[in-house]
């Protein structure tokens, strides 16, 4: 497994302090970021899972703890608009140039506005996908935040 991605190198290049987390990625697992969470030995709510949407049709990207689920109204009202969906899995793929069960929110081909989980603000340290399947980066929500020019609002239900 390659260490170096586009996510890393996003990372490396905004100056970003973090370190790598691999385990065995289950490809048939039903819950991608809780078997993340389980395999590396972490509580779900410090093992975030990268979501992609659509909010009136405009892409966005959506990082929440591994054990919540997002309120597509909550998302909506986040970023002031009226409609939020989840994106097909072939779009999101395509639009980041990272594999379902591997999408990050650091380094996509096309980046796009993204929000955070705001309770996750609260931890001192959270795991993100590293660009691949099997590959997590732990680095400081704050980090994240500031790199992706992300907001943090609720976004679970």
């Amino acid at each position: 497994m390659a260490k170096t991605t586009r996510a890393t190198q996003f990372l490396d290049k905004a100056g970003v302090a973090y370190t790598t987390a691999t385990y065995d990625s289950d490809p048939n697992a039903e819950r991608i970021g809780l078997q993340a969470a389980e395999a590396i030995g972490e509580h779900p709510s410090r093992v975030l899972k990268t979501l992609m949407a659509e909010l009136d049709g405009k892409p966005v990207c959506v990082v929440v703890p591994s054990d919540k689920e997002v309120s597509m109204k909550k998302l909506a009202s986040a970023f002031g608009v009226k409609s939020a969906a989840m994106m097909k899995p072939a779009n999101a793929e395509k639009l980041t140039g990272f594999v379902v069960g591997g999408i990050s929110p650091f380094g996509q081909k096309r980046q796009v506005p993204t929000a955070i989980e705001i309770s996750s603000m609260d931890e001192p340290l959270v795991y993100m996908n590293g660009g691949q399947r099997g590959l997590q980066v732990r680095l400081s929500p704050q980090d994240a935040l500031k790199a992706l020019g992300a907001i943090a609002a609720p976004l679970t239900a």
